[in-house]
């Protein structure tokens, strides 16, 4: 006896429909699964089998084969678990088979007491069960709102049981549906997990001083651009670089898509309704970093796409790992390479990196004495390559605040809400310009759009041109540098980028005149 229950797997963050196959047949009693089934895949016969029992059905003592095609695909995950037990019910007879098979796509994986479990991956099955022409996806309880969220009817279920009956006697709609796409109804759930960011950000009032910085956040926030933080130990890097996740806009619902289905296939987190923040520990591999594995599972510069990641103790880094970025921080993608297949995710982020000014920390303190010699600090900072520099729009040095200005704040700081506000006009500006690209910030204006939007007059050609003898720029540090005056041209709601904003770009090249120093 034969039955065909249709699921979902996911290849990156793709998914991409799976036919299960099971077939009973005469022989002594057996189960074997076929279609490059992972462990997992394979472990599914003890699950299936308990939840069958436990949930008040016969498993068949016989010859069981499941196919799960195509079978070129490696097959991965528990979410085959809910399928496989129905096609077991179906072809034993158990289960009648009339018409739901072909209607559903069901994604599920199975406890030994018959309850269904929440996985990883769903919103990419449900976009492909969706873009199959599926009536609806039958998910675990936990699930359904992410699964819902993307337009195709979730119907939600607790149990193995639940869900069989409910196909039984034809009562399929009595099945928990799943609440209205909660993108749409603004109320998108949390993440969890190591890139969860509270509901309120620190707000960036609570930085005593640190103008420059401030403001060149800003401008990093509202153009979209990298930006490095140079510092000595205490003077607010880390807690400005934490605030810089409350300047930036909303995700839009099409973003938030795409950062969850990315965080979806690497745990069970839910829909992300905040922009990501991720902060990895200076220790971390090249492998974390940008993804890969045995799994090919995405790294921080995945996870973090469409939102912020933070390096702190930048050189500190491996030098294999900072050159990884170079490929995300230029293209927005990282390319994960398996034995089997090359995968492709998505890294659209903001990096805000942060360093001491020399390996002792103290360079250039006003009170407290460095002990590092020139050749010492040169060597610092040589872990940082050139290439990897250049990708870096905005290099900002802060100064330590004086006790008197700390001692005198009058809590007048201005807030992350203001700033975030003049951030949104700029961002609105661009969408504007950029409504026909495919980029939405001046970050990632490409060269025949930068030149017609970043076009100076004779006086800023003067000046750009000085800078670039003086700094030895390259023609990638020269472009960055436009797309910065460009933003702060935004900021000021200007229709051209003019000398005085040129000016201002150029202070947030601190490594010029930091290298000029130690040489």
């Amino acid at each position: 006896m034969l039955s065909q229950i249709y699921s979902a797997g996911v290849k990156g963050i793709n998914g991409y429909p799976v036919l299960v196959e099971l077939d009973l047949s005469n022989g002594l009693p057996a189960y074997t699964t076929v279609g490059l089934p992972d462990s997992a895949v394979k472990e599914s016969r003890e699950r299936v089998s308990s939840a069958v029992r436990n949930s008040g059905y016969r498993f068949p003592q016989r010859r069981i084969t499941v196919n799960l095609a195509p079978a070129q695909s490696r097959k991965e995950g528990t979410h085959f678990d809910l399928p496989i037990a129905l096609a077991v019910l179906s072809a034993s007879g158990q289960l009648q088979a009339e018409g739901w098979p072909s209607k559903y796509c069901f994604i599920g994986e199975l406890a030994l007491d018959g309850k269904l479990l929440p996985v990883p991956g769903v919103l990419s099955m449900a976009m492909q069960a969706k873009a199959h022409g599926f009536a609806a996806i039958v998910v675990p309880e936990a699930n359904a709102a992410e699964a819902g969220a993307i337009g195709i009817q979730a119907l939600a279920g607790t149990s193995l049981r639940q869900v069989a009956d409910c196909l039984s006697t034809g009562a399929e709609n009595s099945l928990l549906t799943a609440p209205a796409p909660a993108a749409a109804a603004g109320h998108l759930l949390d993440a969890s997990g190591a890139g969860k960011i509270s509901a309120s950000f620190d707000d960036l009032a609570d930085v005593k001083g640190q103008i420059l910085a401030k403001r060149a956040l800003e401008i990093a926030a509202a153009g979209g651009h990298n930006i490095l933080l140079i510092g000595p130990p205490g003077v607010g890097k880390s807690m400005l670089a934490r605030r810089f996740p409350g300047l930036l806009p909303p995700l839009t619902e099409g973003e938030s898509f795409e950062a969850t289905r990315i965080h979806s296939v690497n745990s069970r987190e839910g829909l992300m309704r905040q922009r990501p923040f991720r902060a990895p520990h200076h220790s971390a591999s090249r492998v974390s970093l940008v993804g890969g594995g045995p799994a090919g599972r995405p790294g921080e510069v995945s996870l973090a796409h469409g939102g912020v990641l933070f390096l702190d103790e930048f050189p500190e880094f491996g030098r294999a790992a900072l050159e990884a970025l170079r490929q995300p921080l230029e293209d927005g993608k990282v390319l994960v390479a398996r034995a089997r297949e090359v995968m492709e995710y998505p890294s659209r982020f903001m990096l805000v990196a942060a360093a001491n000014p020399c390996p002792c920390g103290w360079r250039g303190h006003p009170a407290k004495k460095c002990v590092c010699a020139p050749p010492t600090v040169q060597k610092y900072f040589a872990r940082l390559s050139g290439p990897l520099l250049d990708r870096i729009d905005m290099q900002v040095e802060l100064a330590p605040l004086p006790f008197e200005d700390w001692a005198t704040a009058s809590g007048a700081e201005e807030s992350s809400a203001a700033v975030a506000a003049r951030v949104a006009s700029a961002r609105a500006r661009q969408r504007g310009r950029f409504t026909s690209a495919d980029f939405a910030t001046n970050a990632y204006i490409q060269p025949r759009w930068l030149y017609r939007h970043c076009a100076l007059d004779s006086r800023g050609l003067a000046l750009l041109k000085k800078a670039s003898k003086k700094h030895n720029l390259t023609a990638r540090s020269l472009d960055r540098l436009l797309k910065v005056a460009r933003t702060i041209a935004d900021l000021a709601a200007s229709a051209s980028v003019c000398e005085t904003h040129l000016s201002e770009a150029l202070q947030y090249r601190s490594l010029e005149r930091l290298s000029q120093e130690i040489t």
